[in-house]
């Protein structure tokens, strides 16, 4: 078996087709001269994404391709890239090639550079490049969820992060968490640290979000992470006797 990388890039796709390949050739540029690996996670696309990818293996061999075989959400399509990573530090990032990988290994430095408890750097995206309306929607949903989770992120819908993979793992799983990363992290006695990333123009395909259902999952879904919260109890960690 090969060793394992020091670095899992984890990329959840569905109905990528036109975004997937070009966005996995960009993702090895930015890494090259690291020890890393790719991981595509298919989430049951409907189009040509996974055999898109699949002609790619020859070409980036740190390409890995995981296939869902029902369609489970962009949530779970990062927990089982995941689960899949051989490496210790997994980055992730949006598979409609919007994150720019080459912010990637500068998220990756900081993180490393830090204390023992930092546990995610996280990017915050400068120039959107979203319409209005999904501009406005995020500041008012992430302005809300900072105040009520005291998380101090500013933007948790940035897909592109760095963590470390056994804290990831103890996190409390359940759909949509990818947005709530920063306050999980916190409710299992880590921190976590930010820093501004580019943002890029949808080239293909079309978002699978729109502002009214993000809004209906979203409420529900801080509620839920408000009673994470209240529900905590950190040991500050824990002693071989």
């Amino acid at each position: 078996m090969a060793p394992r990388p020091d670095i899992s890039v984890v990329v959840p796709v569905f109905d990528e087709e036109g975004a997937a390949p070009a966005l996995a050739r960009e993702i090895a540029a930015a890494f090259r001269g690291r020890d890393f690996e790719i991981v595509f996670v298919d989430d049951a696309s409907r189009d040509g994404t996974r055999a898109a990818l699949q002609a790619l293996k020859a070409e980036i061999p740190q390409l890995r391709l995981v296939g869902h075989r029902k369609n489970a959400g962009q949530s779970r399509a990062i927990r089982t890239g995941v689960l899949a990573a051989r490496g210790e530090v997994v980055v992730t990032l949006d598979g409609d090639g919007q994150n720019d990988p080459a912010d990637g290994p500068a998220l990756v430095d900081a993180l490393l550079a830090g204390p023992p408890d930092l546990a995610m750097v996280g990017g915050e995206r400068v120039k959107r490049q979203d319409s209005r309306a999904k501009k406005i929607a995020s500041k008012v949903g992430n302005g809300v969820r900072k105040r009520l989770l005291k998380d101090t992120a500013n933007d948790t819908g940035c897909g592109l992060k760095a963590f470390r993979r056994e804290a990831f793992l103890r996190l409390p799983y359940f759909d949509h968490m990818h947005r709530y990363l920063p306050a999980l992290m916190i409710r299992e006695g880590f921190r976590s640290e930010f820093r501004p990333v580019n943002h890029r123009h949808r080239q293909t395909g079309r978002s699978k979000y729109t502002n009214l259902g993000r809004l209906w999952a979203s409420l529900s879904d801080l509620v839920g992470v408000m009673w994470l919260q209240s529900r905590a109890r950190i040991p500050g960690g824990f002693d071989e006797l």
